[in-house]
Parts: C-alpha cells; sequence; structure tokens
C-alpha cells in the first residue's frame, strides 16, 4: 500500500481519483490548493504525488520547482489539461517523473502510478544509505552515525531499523516485526521484546524519545516509521 498525496482544485476529479485509489489498495490525501500540496507535502511521508499545473495560489510547477530545491525527492505525476508540448516539456524539467493530459481514464493514471512507484522502489532498493534527520546508515557497511559520530546500533537493532526503512510509511504490526526481524532467532519472543527494543532504539535515534518524531507508536496495531 502506498500513501498518495492529490494536489488537484477540481472537486469531482480530485474525489474520484481518491476513491480509486483506495478502492486500488492506497492512501490517499487530497489537497484543493497549491499552497495546502507544498505544506502537506513537506509534513507527510508520501510515496507519490499526483499534482495539477493549473492550481490556485501556488502553481503545479512551482510547487514541484520548490518541492525539488528542498531536497524533496518524492516522486511525482503532474497533470495538465492544456495538452501542449510545452507543459510537457516545462513539467518534466520542473522535476516531475511522468505526466498526464486531461481528460484520461482512471485506468491509465493508475498504470502511471504504478509504473513511477516501481521504478522509485528499485532505485530504493539500489542505495545503500538512507538518511532521517541526523541519523545516516549505511547498509553496505552496516554502519550508523548522527551528527557525524558514530551511532553504536546492535545487529538486531540495526536490523530493526533497516526494516523499518524498507517499509516506512507503512503501520507494521508487532507480530510482523517479530516474524521478519526475529524469526527463528529467539526462542518463544513476545511481543513485550519489540516493545523493548524499540525503546532502547528511540533513546538511541529522536532527539525526545518521550515525544519521538521518527518511529511513532499506532495505537494498538504496532508501529510506524516517518522518516
Amino acid at each position: 500500500m502506498s500513501r498518495i498525496l492529490i494536489v488537484e482544485d477540481d472537486l469531482s476529479l480530485a474525489t474520484g481519483l481518491s476513491e480509486g485509489l483506495h478502492y486500488e489498495g492506497h492512501t490517499a490525501v487530497v489537497a484543493r490548493d497549491g499552497a495546502s500540496g507544498l505544506r502537506l507535502a513537506g509534513q507527510g511521508d508520501f510515496d507519490l504525488i499526483v499534482l495539477d499545473i493549473m492550481l490556485p495560489e501556488v502553481n503545479g510547477l512551482d510547487l514541484c520547482r520548490t518541492l525539488r530545491s528542498r531536497g524533496n525527492t518524492v516522486p511525482i505525476v503532474m497533470l495538465t489539461s492544456k495538452g501542449q508540448e510545452l507543459d510537457k516539456v516545462v513539467g518534466l524539467k520542473a522535476g516531475a517523473d511522468d505526466y498526464l493530459t486531461k481528460p484520461f481514464s482512471f485506468m491509465e493514471l493508475l498504470a502511471r502510478v504504478e509504473a513511477v512507484l516501481r521504478r522509485s522502489r528499485r532505485f530504493a532498493a539500489q542505495a545503500h544509505t538512507h538518511k532521517f534527520g541526523q541519523v545516516t546508515l549505511n547498509f553496505r557497511t552496516r554502519e550508523a552515525t548522527r551528527s557525524g559520530a558514530s551511532l553504536p546500533l546492535l545487529p538486531r537493532e540495526f536490523r530493526l531499523l533497516e526494516y523499518f526503512v524498507e517499509h516506512r510509511g507503512e503501520v507494521i504490526s508487532r507480530d510482523q516485526l517479530l516474524d521478519s526481524v526475529w524469526g527463528h532467532d529467539a526462542i518463544s519472543p513476545l511481543t513485550r521484546t519489540v516493545d523493548m527494543h524499540v525503546a532502547k532504539l528511540r533513546r538511541k535515534i529522536e532527539d525526545d524519545p518521550s515525544d519521538p518524531r521518527w518511529l511513532v507508536t499506532v495505537h494498538r496495531v504496532g508501529y510506524k516509521f516517518t522518516g
């Protein structure tokens, strides 16, 4: 399941896209103007943005350029109603990953969205490092740093954090973590084992472990990593 931001001022189109993406198993959040879209894109952990060019307050091209200038690399599928070659070229140069000309069918949009998501996941899988806040993880050397200094992580803590990075934005249950991170390495592992390790991990990666920013608790379900 992917988390997708739709920035579209046409209410009927935005609602249709949101409902269609929900039906296909994705989570969709809608912004009706460019300023709201820019704010949500900066705050949320989205896997992809569907972005209209013609928007009130901040147009889609400026929004895209701003995100890229801030280092935001979330994939963007841009929508244009003009159908002019110039719009497509400018959109791609602004940092969009793909574009679609209105009117279009939902199935065509879905195909574009899923293709861009696949490319993004392949790229992420090839990356050797991941950074969030002041923490940098090197998956090749199995080393971690915080603010440039070595961050001592036990092997299980590193694997746990690696699993969270692989599934960032998803809600992960304790049982899922036990199966995937502990597996058969522990004798009768308990869910409180996960809680203990998460608590220790928070003390190493969070500025305020009592009010975590990166590794948050989802009540009665498990955890979600937002980095």
